[in-house]
């Protein structure tokens, strides 16, 4: 999509999901828990924990997969609270309440989708030249109304991204893993993929772009 739209879309979707998040006290708890954590089962016991509080219609799941073991929770602030407060019992090892505003990629974020889907009804989406992944099902876009309609979905849905990095490093037997770069402050996404993949990490370069601009500088 033009670059100018495509920043217009961005404006719409971060407004519309701000006026969400500013509707219910909510947010997002980052998890690393052991091998016997059950996140569908604290999420569900977090939500009955809510409804004794007297909320209707609490929320608390799984917002982003990131790799084995690690999860971001989101939800009610209560639920999140009462998960930290409970993470010995389900085998939290360390919980950190991210700072963001609100439980982004749950059912919370629901009246930003209407927003999005009506800007991009108005915006030519063009198939991508190269492979582009989505992190709602981890698979590659196929057209534009699938890109469309997966971008909306996106909103209210999980983040997969330990999913996504099986597809996007799926190889055959005995194939070379390519040559993977972040670029950027920070080398988050390049500690994920170790965590998922370890031989395809093993092609991984950090590019610090603001390092690149100094050197050039002097």
């Amino acid at each position: 999509m033009g670059f100018a739209e495509a920043l217009y879309a961005v404006k719409v979707r971060a407004e519309a999901m701000q006026k969400a998040s500013e509707a219910v006290p909510s947010g997002m708890l980052s998890v690393v828990g052991r091998r016997e954590a059950n996140y569908k089962f604290a999420c569900l016991e977090a939500r009955k924990h809510c409804e004794s509080l007297g909320i209707e219609n609490p929320v608390c799941t799984v917002s982003n997969y990131l790799f084995p073991d690690s999860r971001v929770i989101a939800g009610h602030l209560q639920a999140l609270e009462f998960l930290q407060e409970n993470a010995r019992k389900y085998y939290f090892k360390r919980t950190k309440m991210l700072p963001v505003s609100g439980a982004f990629h749950t059912s919370l974020m629901e009246p930003a989708v209407e927003p999005l889907a009506e800007v991009l009804k108005s915006i030519e989406i063009q198939k991508p030249l190269l492979c582009v992944y989505s992190n709602v099902d981890g698979k590659k876009y196929m057209h534009s109304k699938h890109i469309q309609k997966l971008l909306v979905k996106q909103v209210v849905s999980p983040v997969l991204w330990e999913q996504t990095m099986h597809s996007v490093y799926e190889r055959k037997q005995g194939t070379e893993f390519p040559y993977t770069y972040e670029v950027g402050p920070g080398n988050q996404l390049g500690a994920i993929l170790k965590q998922c993949n370890l031989k395809a990490w093993k092609q991984y370069k950090h590019v610090d772009a603001l390092e690149d601009e100094e050197a050039a500088d002097t």
